[in-house]
């Protein structure tokens, strides 16, 4: 497995753009986890078998810099931290400000918001789908640059709510 590819995919899993109404997602502590990842129409394993290991590859120091990057691994994905403050405006920083990436929503309709991104090795387009306050999911769909070979990749990400408060887990700045 390349380890690269997952932290790339995880990235564009994270970034994806969640401009928000004031009522549309609860400040808090947030869980994200993917499945269905396809890489040029190859399934790649299981996101849980995958987050495993990469965290039993990242040394101290690389989890400390996720985690001063607003991302923590833990339960069954990645966590992350909105404030109040976060909520209330039309972006809600899930990506590191310093990511390069780009993001803009299409079009909006109800509780379905179409999207494209761009990032420095990634961009594509998906469909982000709000369940309510406290769940949402998305899909998207890409072409990216991981490993200096142009690839197609695909997946869905899963998004709960676990609680107001954020714990040990820092808001993105």
């Amino acid at each position: 497995m390349n380890i690269r590819l997952l932290g790339l995919f995880m990235a564009c899993g994270i970034s994806l753009p969640l401009s928000a109404q004031a009522q549309m997602l609860q400040p808090g502590l947030w869980e994200l986890t993917s499945s269905n990842m396809q890489v040029d129409g190859q399934q790649l394993p299981d996101f849980q078998l995958m987050l495993g290991q990469l965290q039993g590859m990242m040394t101290p120091e690389q989890k400390a810099q996720l985690e001063n990057q607003g991302l923590t691994m833990g339960g069954k994905g990645v966590r992350v931290c909105l404030t109040p403050e976060q909520v209330q405006t039309n972006d809600i920083p899930l990506t590191d400000p310093k990511s390069g990436c780009t993001q803009q929503i299409t079009e909006r309709s109800g509780n379905q918001w179409k999207f494209r991104f761009s990032c420095p090795k990634a961009q594509g387009a998906g469909v982000a789908t709000f369940a309510s306050d406290r769940a949402f999911s998305t899909q998207v769909s890409g072409t990216f640059n991981a490993t200096g070979i142009q690839q197609k990749g695909s997946m869905d990400t899963n998004a709960v709510w676990l609680g107001q408060s954020c714990g040990t887990v820092k808001p993105r700045a």
